[in-house]
């Protein structure tokens, strides 16, 4: 099943909390979000009837394997545009905006190309600051 970039923003966001604090609740991802709570819970709903997340006691919220290999993506999509597009000189505010846009859209052969260039940027600039 294709996820949304809605599901996909609710999975990268548990995935960053997580990592954060260990321990992620939908009053978390509410603030993180700055959605309401209800919105929140019918959204983890909606992730947990499609095998995204799980909730565990005290109302904790994690990611299956599946919800994780989602979050994992998008969150590496995330890192490398942002990355790449402060390396062309876009101030980190706009390009942690921009990213967050353009991760959900973008074609594998795309995002393939990005990394590959931002890899080639980044060599470049290790071997002339020796």
């Amino acid at each position: 099943m294709k996820t949304g970039e809605s599901m996909e923003n609710y999975l990268e966001t548990i995935y960053m909390l997580n990592q954060e604090t260990g321990f992620v609740r939908s009053v978390d991802i509410a603030t993180a979000l700055g959605f309401s709570k209800p919105s929140v819970s019918n959204a983890i709903k909606k992730l947990k009837a499609d095998n995204y997340v799980q909730t565990e006691e005290k109302g904790r919220i994690v990611l299956t394997e599946k919800g994780l290999t989602v979050a994992k993506e998008t969150y590496e999509k995330h890192c490398v545009i942002s990355a790449l597009l402060m390396h062309l000189g876009v101030s980190e505010e706009v390009a942690l905006e921009d990213a967050c846009r353009m991760e959900h859209g973008l074609s594998d052969e795309s995002f393939a190309a990005m990394k590959k260039h931002l890899q080639m940027a980044k060599e470049m600039k290790t071997k002339s600051n020796p």
